[in-house]
Order: structure tokens, then sequence, then C-alpha cells
């Protein structure tokens, strides 16, 4: 992680895997109902062009999710049907690190999220008004992290400096931009670690 010395004023946030509970644990748990080694989803992601082309169609805003889900199931030799609404369905909103951003926004820290999206319609948008100053979703942007402008976006709709900002994401590779903007960095892998990393970094109690 990367600090410096000074406390920083706005905190820019991933949204699945960070105030959600698990992606993966939730894709792996109906891979294994509906008798698809989890493997199989994980390895065609990281090496099958096809199938990258369609996650980054899809991110960008560029597929829509019915497109993209008969695509991808056909792929992978499943029923298309309801297949994405079951990969998320063990997904839950994370209500420490949902609060650990109320926190810090009512003590003054400017806010945004910043997340590549499948689909906008999967976010809470209620909740929005409460917790983020601004909204960076790759859906919406036609980009995706990790693009550089996502972060420059992020720190901008939060109304400070990129220097001044702490960002958080459950996957390293997204990391590496903020760093290279001179944002701190935080690698979520639970809330219990997170949370007092970022009283840290942004001087204020977030529970």
């Amino acid at each position: 992680m990367r600090d410096g010395d000074a406390v920083r004023s706005g905190l820019l946030i991933d949204w699945g895997g960070v105030l959600t509970t698990s992606l993966f644990a939730s894709f792996q748990a109906y891979c294994v109902k509906v008798q698809l080694d989890p493997r199989i989803l994980r390895e065609r992601f990281a090496g099958d062009p096809a199938c990258r082309e369609l996650l980054i169609a899809l991110e960008n805003g560029e597929l829509p999710e019915a497109t993209f889900e008969r695509e991808l199931a056909s792929l992978l030799g499943v029923q298309a049907n309801g297949f994405v609404d079951g990969l998320f369905a063990g997904v839950e909103l994370d209500a420490a690190m949902v609060d650990a951003v109320r926190h810090a926004r009512a003590a003054g820290v400017r806010t945004a999220l910043v997340s590549n999206s499948w689909g906008v319609h999967r976010y809470p948008h209620e909740l929005f008004g409460e917790l983020f100053d601004g909204i960076v979703i790759s859906g919406e942007e036609r980009m995706r992290k990790p693009s550089r402008r996502m972060y420059e976006l992020g720190a901008e709709r939060a109304g400070v400096p990129a220097g001044s900002c702490v960002y958080v994401d459950d996957l390293p590779f997204n990391l590496s931009p903020a760093e290279r903007l001179g944002m701190a960095t935080v690698h979520h892998t639970s809330a219990e670690t997170t949370i007092p990393e970022l009283e840290r970094l942004l001087g204020h109690a977030l529970r």
C-alpha cells in the first residue's frame, strides 16, 4: 500500500466485492448448483479471448446483459435463462463496509463510487445519495477499470485532487492506476482489515 504521511480527504471505492460480499463466492456457489466446475468460469474469463471480449463489452456498456448472458452460456454449455442472476444470487451488502462509507462522508470525507458494472440495474441506487458525492460506473461511462480516466473521474466527481484520495478495490490489478495518480490504495479482503486502514488514512473513526 502507498499512503505517504498526509491524512487523505477523499475516498474512492469499488462496489462488488468491497461494499458487498464476495462475488467470487457467489459465482462459485451458483456454478456448483448448475453442475458447472467453477474453475471453468474463472479459466475462461482469464484465458479465453472470446469470453474476455464478452466481459469487456458488457462492462463497457457496449453489450446488453441479455446478449452477454446468452453468448456466455453458449460458450460454457449451460442454460442461458437466469444464468447471470444466478451468479449474483449470493451477493449481499457488506453492512460494515457500507457503514464505514456512511461514517466517512458524515465526517466530511468526499466519497465516490468507481465500479465496473455487469449492467447498471444491479446497484441499490436508493443508497447512492446517502453514500456518495460522485458516481463512476463503467457501463455508463463506456470505459472500465483499469482505465486511468475512471479514477480521474472519481476524484473529480468527489471534488478532491487525486493525490488526496484513498482508493479501495478487491482486485489488486485495479489498484496500480490509482497509485500512479498519487492515491493511497487499500487491497480489500475483509471489513476487519480494510476499515482500520481507512481510519488511519482518513483520520476518522468509521465504526
